[in-house]
């Protein structure tokens, strides 16, 4: 898995619990994002994407996320990707010397 599907994955597991904390279906929240079909919300919540940033603030809101927790995910997945893709650039270098 690359690290940008870890962060799919990652947000979509928790904005899946979060729907279902607020007892609302897919295409509840599918309708009020203005998708005409729940799939989009689907496809979310398995990691196949991330959800544009103007459709997260109203998630934040449907859902009444803390915006600090939301971030707190988003910031410490971006963190963790950072770390794997920086830690092998130094060995590379030397490598190539």
């Amino acid at each position: 898995m690359s690290s940008k599907q870890a962060l799919h994955q990652s947000l979509g597991n928790y904005l899946k619990n979060k729907r279902n904390e607020t007892g609302l279906t897919q295409s509840e929240v599918a309708t009020k994002l203005g998708y005409s079909s729940p799939q989009f919300i689907s496809n979310f919540e398995r990691g196949l994407c991330s959800p544009p940033l103007k459709n997260l603030k109203t998630l934040v809101k449907l859902y009444k996320i803390p915006v600090e927790e939301i971030m707190t995910l988003i910031l410490e997945e971006q963190e963790s990707i950072l770390r794997k893709a920086l830690s092998g650039a130094g060995k590379r270098k030397r490598k190539a010397k």
